[in-house]
């Protein structure tokens, strides 16, 4: 009778097996793939090798901490002649002496997560079991039978593998990219996303039920959505929108995911402070792109938080157009979420492909602060019926009507006249190229179609719309060129008379700055003009200077002034009403990268910014990082103070570890400027072999 076989060592072949399943960024220190495609392990007995016929070899996977084959998270299986399709198999690949190759194969909706793997080995009626080592499995957008399956490879490698993006912020008129470091393959990142799941409320309620539903990318995308924010667990990140950060990091400061998803697993699954909706959004993206799932950010420009469900924002102004605060309803200038790519077999026909989820704590859904997944189709043609997961949010969000009022001093309130203003501009980076692509058509119908109109009946929105014979007066507010942070620049009024006759009116014109939230500040401009003249059939325009004097010291982060413009008609009584949101920009970080990028080779970052205020900046800093380029985050401060005109320069040593292209992704602090951000594109030669 042939002795028992002796496992001597097993190789879980990490470097070929990543590489083949598109991790190798992630490193060769652990085994991480994706399901519905085999890997590939060697074993090495010693003694004598593997006999067919004679020796009999089974596999178990194990995940979670209370493995059941039936919920999913247990497999037993032998080494057979051939792979199954839809479980768990194993076959030999091929045996060289005492080393025996196995090809595994992990069925396309294997839960995923960390797996330990042992082998039972039996000869005769005897068996031993080995302990072969961990390896972790990940969603799959490559495999045409996984739920998050994405048909073109540009597009998988740009939301699944792409660890730098661009997100939009800044105003509708003024759209601002700002590079973010995602890095979802840099160090310890899948293990402190494995560990969210693992903290999240649901798994600590129930584990069993939660591991066994990690297989549906619509739980896991409504996990994450929950778990970046802190607002009913032990969420990634807590939110903060008072322009008070000094207990922890302004949202603005941040240029990437890492530091912050270390920072909470370093600190106990503590929240990290402070975040935003465009971190809520960029970290979330990270963790979903992570553990496989298409992800993208997207923005959406004068979004709409409904509170009360009913589709209407209303707005109250005095009669200086001062903002009222007796809603609990806003218009936010712009929100970020993000869009996931998944199958949506829960839902009927029709709802498959990209889904709206939203990290940001907003209201609850289900009993927990999350948004989503909402199908983006389902938002468009409004079918706010159905029950999975917000999508009447999310359709006010992007459609909601806005009706601003003027409370009049007598108690009374008078609804004005003004355009439609929600969701526009819709906005994400394009697919292999740093430019924006415009996806407000995948939300709504253009304005004003006979699908438009569709959509809002079956969701039962009455939409104000204006036409160019019901305008009568109007009122546009424009700005000129140069509204540069330290700079006064102006802005116009341009009220135009399309009636048949003269018209006498009263101007209220107003600057205040603002967060993009739409929390107003500080008055920083003003005219009051109370006898107008417009003649029939012209236009008429006035102007407002605003000075840095009033401006520089009330600016919010968000670098946003607010301007309305209030027109009160002495004949008819209307009130016309125009709205704008400014930009002020920060001055621009130049970035030069001195000598030629190449793998494992050191370069130097030089980094400068100009002063542009009339005051010196104290206490200046710089901050960059970029997966490939960067270990980690790298701060570098100013020893004296940057005078007005004056350069802050900084070089940074940098020691690329990935080949391709990369983005340097930068961040200026001090005590007058914050959150000034810089990017360069690298292109990294690999190492010569």
């Amino acid at each position: 009778m042939a002795e028992d076989l002796v496992l001597e060592s097993c190789n879980l072949e990490c470097e070929s097996n990543n590489q083949n399943h598109m991790t190798a960024d992630m490193g060769s220190q652990q085994l991480v793939v994706r399901r519905g495609q085999s890997f590939t392990i060697t074993l090495h007995f010693a003694g004598r090798g593997y006999e067919e016929g004679v020796d009999r070899l089974t596999l178990n996977v194990e995940t979670g901490p209370c493995p059941i084959e039936s919920s999913g998270t247990k497999s037993r299986f032998p080494v057979s002649d051939a792979l199954q399709e839809s479980a768990w198999s194993t076959v030999v690949d091929h045996q060289d002496g005492t080393s025996l190759s196995l090809l595994i194969y992990s069925p396309p909706d294997a839960r995923i997560g960390r797996y330990t793997l042992t082998l039972e080995a039996s000869t005769g009626y005897q068996g031993t079991s080995f302990r072969l080592g961990e390896f972790i499995l990940l969603f799959n957008p490559w495999c045409p039978d996984d739920s998050v399956f994405l048909e073109y490879e540009d597009q998988r490698c740009e939301f699944v593998l792409t660890q730098q993006g661009l997100i939009y912020q800044g105003s509708l008129k003024f759209i601002v990219p700002t590079a973010w470091n995602f890095g979802q393959f840099e160090d310890e990142i899948v293990d402190i996303c494995l560990q969210l799941l693992d903290t999240n409320p649901k798994f600590l309620r129930d584990q069993n039920r939660d591991c066994s539903r990690r297989n549906n990318p619509v739980y896991i995308g409504r996990v994450v959505s929950a778990m970046v924010n802190c607002n009913d667990d032990q969420g990634v990140l807590a939110g903060r929108w008072d322009n008070k950060y000094e207990d922890g990091v302004s949202p603005m400061s941040w240029i990437g995911s890492v530091d912050i998803l270390r920072r909470w697993r370093k600190y106990g699954c503590q929240p990290v402070r402070y975040g935003q909706c465009w971190v809520f959004a960029a970290v979330a993206c990270t963790v979903l792109r992570c553990l496989g799932i298409p992800t993208r950010v997207v923005t959406n420009y004068n979004s709409a938080h409904d509170t009360n469900s009913n589709l209407v924002i209303d707005h109250y102004l005095d009669e200086m157009g001062n903002l009222q605060k007796t809603s609990k309803d806003t218009i936010w200038n712009y929100h970020c979420w993000v869009e996931s790519w998944m199958t949506r077999p829960d839902l009927p026909p029709g709802c498959d492909g990209w889904q709206a989820l939203d990290p940001t704590p907003q209201e609850k859904s289900e009993g927990a602060y999350c948004c989503g997944p909402a199908p983006v189709k389902a938002i468009k043609e409004g079918e706010l019926r159905l029950k999975k997961y917000d999508i009447p949010f999310v359709f006010a969000e992007v459609n909601a009507d806005v009706v601003y009022w003027v409370l009049q001093k007598d108690g009374s309130r008078k609804k004005t006249i003004h355009s439609s203003i929600v969701g526009k501009n819709m906005s994400t980076k394009s697919v292999g190229k740093d430019t924006r692509e415009d996806i407000t058509h995948n939300y709504k119908y253009p304005e004003g179609s006979d699908q438009e109109r569709e959509v809002f009946a079956k969701a039962e929105l009455q939409k104000s719309y204006l036409t160019a014979e019901e305008k009568g007066v109007s009122i546009k507010i424009k700005v000129s060129e140069g509204m540069n942070n330290g700079c006064d620049f102006d802005v116009f009024a341009v009220i135009s008379n399309n009636t048949e006759t003269e018209r006498l009116c009263r101007l209220m014109f107003c600057a205040r700055t603002a967060s993009y939230s739409g929390v107003m500040g500080p008055e920083c401009g003003m005219k009051d003009l109370l006898n107008v003249i417009l003649l029939p059939h012209a236009e008429k325009t006035v102007p407002l200077r605003i000075l840095y004097e009033k401006y520089g010291s009330c600016l919010t982060q968000d670098n946003m002034i607010k301007l309305v413009a209030l027109l009160f008609e002495y004949q008819t009584g209307d009130i016309v009403l125009g709205v704008r949101d400014i930009y002020i920009k920060n001055p621009d970080i130049k970035i030069r990268v001195l000598g030629e990028p190449m793998q494992k080779r050191k370069l130097v970052a030089e980094l400068t910014l100009t002063n542009p205020l009339s005051t010196p900046l104290c206490g200046c800093e710089f901050t960059l990082e970029g997966a490939g380029l960067t270990q980690g985050q790298k701060t570098q401060e100013l020893a004296s103070p940057v005078e007005p005109g004056q350069e802050a320069k900084v070089r940074v040593d940098l020691t690329p570890q990935l080949s391709g292209l990369h983005k340097l992704v930068v961040n200026f602090e001090s005590d007058k400027l914050k959150g000034v951000k810089g990017y360069r594109n690298v292109i990294v030669a690999p190492l010569p072999k």
